[in-house]
């Protein structure tokens, strides 16, 4: 059993000894109403305890360490492309303040209601503008190995999660999944950057829009009536609105 899956194992044992759960957390098996007795282990934003999040050496770190699925937060870039990172103000998990050819794109926005932030923000940056960025670890004071590998990896698209997923799944001889996570979509509609359409085409594009798909779907609340439903049609059963299980 790998570090990873023997970590959720226990982590799971433990929430069941202290009475928090009821039922174990199990794969959804093969649609057939079966499920397996395993846990379902998720690389939540990778394994971002050891790589900086949202980049693809932390999914493929989290992969390689037994997750099952690998979680992407996904928002907008100016020209309506997908890309993961926990926010979509980037001056956290990115060198922009390092670059100046950027510096006016710096404004304060109040996302969802929320309290004013300034800072750089995806949908002000085309995709081609935003590959010319590296990651960097968002909270280093407590995970401070991971400025190490500061500098080192772009912000990845997601097809290109969806591309990783599919080369890690032939090299490591079982699927891995993806559970793409949908932030702040209401504020990305009212731009006309809406979320949920590049989503569903993008599923449907790479064929993973079919029964038995390893993709599960999180859409965060707030987005209008009938978003949900709509992607829930893209794949039946495989990207839906539902709670997260993530160790």
């Amino acid at each position: 059993m790998s570090p990873l899956r023997l970590l959720a194992a226990l982590a799971l044992t433990t929430l069941l000894a202290l009475g928090a759960a009821s039922a174990s957390i199990a794969h959804p098996g093969g649609g057939d109403g079966t499920h397996s007795s395993e846990p379902l282990v998720i690389a939540h934003r990778g394994a971002s305890g050891y790589r900086p999040e949202h980049t693809l050496a932390a999914y493929e770190l989290g992969a390689r360490m037994g997750a099952d699925y690998v979680e992407p937060d996904l928002v907008s870039t100016k020209d309506g492309v997908l890309v993961a990172r926990h926010e979509n103000e980037i001056s956290g998990t990115t060198d922009v303040a390092d670059h100046p050819e950027f510096a006016d794109r710096k404004r304060s926005k109040s996302i969802d209601g929320g309290l004013p932030v300034e800072g750089w923000w995806t949908e002000d940056f085309t995709l081609a503008e935003l590959k010319t960025l590296r990651a960097k670890e968002r909270i280093p004071l407590n995970r401070p190995r991971n400025t190490r590998y500061d500098g080192r990896y772009e912000v990845p698209t997601f097809q290109e999660v969806i591309d990783l997923a599919e080369r890690l799944s032939k090299e490591l001889g079982r699927e891995i999944g993806i559970y793409p996570e949908t932030k702040h979509p209401t504020y990305f509609r009212s731009i006309g950057l809406a979320l949920e359409e590049p989503l569903i085409r993008t599923l449907r594009e790479n064929g993973l829009d079919r029964r038995r798909q390893r993709v599960r779907a999180e859409l965060r609340g707030g987005q209008p009536r009938g978003a949900r439903s709509r992607a829930a049609r893209a794949d039946r059963p495989a990207a839906r609105q539902q709670g997260r299980t993530a160790l």
